[in-house]
């Protein structure tokens, strides 16, 4: 009977098993070798895209955190008649005054911001507040183009193109889905630039464009109240106690609810600087609208003697776009150690509405 011999190892199957070993000549041993350089690379190629992406989009918040320089309404009017072919008539200068403020509102560097949902322009607010005290502007002359200074009396027709025009610039100034924002300015200003091309054809009767005194009051007490409600919200970037003067000089006037008679006002300190920039936008627009009237309206404000208070508000308005040396808006307590940037504004602003509001008399009662 045939001995079963024992279960023998298979020394040759393991050999063949067996990973390669480190040669002798120094070659690497595949048996240690692992993907983590690879993974490594990988990692650096992510943190290197994304510290470029992050130098591109810091580049482009640069670039478009620059507020447009004034520009000369008359030659702005000059150059407009002649390239559409169009006749320096009464109102001509304010009309093309407008246009380029809108069009500068919406193709300056990096365009129209306030409506985008997307960075760089998504993180920046100092000129989407620019730009919504432009538009306030706008809105304010629009409206008074529709229903004053195109219409010779309060039962006159209106005009139909800024009719058309007008309801356009009031559009919601931060929508960015169909329709958005900058597609209804962009159709506001074509039924705008209508109503001038028709302003400047002789054969056409109906757009007029009115120089008169009662015109020229009703756009500046529209003005004096943005102004004056701009400098009250710059003044409160310090802690106020006011007197509440809402019912003041009539003894017979009453209110919906109640307020109390003194109050503590004081603005929040995210809203600093858009206050300050919104005033910014306002006065630039009012700027180039208040230079175009004086060329429109000559001789009513010569025939008052009021063409020098006029340039005083605009010399008074200027000085709110002088430049801004320091890196942010600055908001020092009163007479503190530090500027108070919107201190400074509101008392520019102040003196030009005081300056409108003697013009604004004169033009009533001189």
């Amino acid at each position: 009977m045939e001995q079963q011999q024992p279960n023998q190892p298979d020394h040759g199957a393991d050999e063949q098993n067996q990973a390669p070993a480190a040669s002798p000549e120094g070659g690497e041993d595949l048996r240690y070798q692992t993907d983590r350089p690879r993974r490594r690379w990988c990692r650096n190629k992510y943190l290197l895209g994304l510290v470029a992406f992050s130098l591109v989009q810091l580049g482009l918040l640069f670039y478009y955190d620059k507020e447009p320089a004034l520009f000369d309404v008359e030659q702005n009017a000059s150059q407009r008649a002649a390239e559409h072919g169009h006749e320096m008539v009464t109102g001509y200068t304010t009309g093309a005054a407008f246009m380029q403020v809108g069009e500068t509102l919406l193709h300056k560097r990096g365009g129209y911001l306030s409506n985008d949902v997307t960075p760089p322009s998504v993180l920046m607010d100092n000129i989407p507040s620019w730009e919504y005290g432009a538009l306030v502007q706008m809105r304010d002359l629009v409206r008074v183009f529709r229903n004053d200074f195109s219409r010779s009396q309060s039962q006159s027709l209106e005009d139909p193109d800024l009719s058309k025009a007008d309801p356009l610039f009031h559009f919601d100034n931060k929508r960015w889905l169909f329709p958005s924002t900058e597609s209804q300015y962009e159709k506001g200003l074509k039924y705008f630039h209508h109503y001038l091309t028709r302003l400047t054809d002789p054969t056409e009767q109906d757009a007029q464009f009115y120089a008169r005194a009662d015109n020229l009051v009703t756009y500046l007490e529209l003005v004096e109240k943005r102004l004056g409600g701009l400098s009250q919200k710059l003044s409160a970037s310090v802690v106020q106690d006011r007197i509440n003067t809402d019912l003041g000089g009539d003894a017979a006037a009453t209110q919906s609810t109640f307020k109390p008679s003194e109050l503590k006002v004081k603005t929040s300190w995210w809203k600093i600087d858009d206050n300050f920039y919104e005033a910014r936008g306002a006065t630039w627009a009012l700027i180039h609208f208040l230079k175009a009237i004086e060329k429109d309206f000559a001789k009513v404000l010569e025939k008052k003697n009021a063409t020098v208070n006029l340039k005083q508000i605009i010399r008074e308005l200027e000085a709110t776009q002088d430049p801004i040396w320091t890196p942010m808006i600055l908001n020092g307590s009163g007479f503190g150690f530090f500027a108070n940037h919107s201190l400074v504004m509101s008392s520019y602003i102040s003196r030009a509405n005081a300056a409108l509001i003697d013009l604004k008399n004169l033009l009533q009662n001189g």
